[in-house]
């Protein structure tokens, strides 16, 4: 996901806790590994966990508030995030294995972007609340629960997971739009 438009993730900028990972490249829209449904991760172990310390630096590199494994062509059920909620309050972490159990609340349009498809921005439907269930890299279960635009991220790294790209929960001149956009874009 997208950096939000004129920083109202809160974000405070590069991770400052010492974690080192290598940029992958990022795949765009087009890319078959985004239109693919990605597998559960199996073995929990330390290339797992050079994964997520990856996914972590080619967020940052991107200025994103989230990315999801199939996005750097890792079809595998991970995401990283970096981004605040509605009240301002920054949460950093991972999912393995997410299952979004929970999106609801007030549905809030707002601009939305993705690192797969740079640039553009488009407002984009999303539930208010949104509760992902998962493990950590160790295998230990998590909950993590987000409200505003933290919830915004949460539910799309999940979709994402699933072979879907924000720009599929367009409809209407939205929609349009963002496909002429997109035309436009391309080389």
């Amino acid at each position: 996901m997208a950096r939000a438009p004129q920083g109202r993730d809160g974000r405070r900028g590069k991770r400052q806790d010492g974690q080192q990972g290598t940029v992958r490249p990022i795949r765009r829209l087009g890319d078959p590994v985004l239109r693919t449904e990605c597998d559960p991760v199996r073995t929990f172990d330390a290339a797992l966990e050079r994964l997520v310390d990856d996914m972590f630096a080619t967020m940052y590199e991107a200025d994103g508030a989230g990315l999801a494994a199939n996005q750097i062509g890792v079809s595998q059920q991970i995401f990283v995030y970096d981004c605040a909620d509605d009240e301002g309050r920054r949460h950093i972490g991972h999912v393995v294995n997410p299952v979004l159990v929970a999106e609801d609340g007030e549905m809030v349009v707002e601009q939305e972007g993705c690192l797969s498809v740079p640039g553009l921005n488009f407002p984009t439907p999303r539930h208010a609340h949104a509760i992902v269930e998962g493990v950590d890299v160790k295998g230990k279960p998590v909950r993590i629960e987000g409200t505003g635009y933290f919830a915004r991220c949460l539910q799309h790294e999940c979709y994402h997971l699933r072979g879907g790209v924000y720009i599929d929960v367009l409809s209407g001149e939205a929609r349009r739009e963002a496909m002429r956009a997109i035309r436009a874009a391309q080389p």
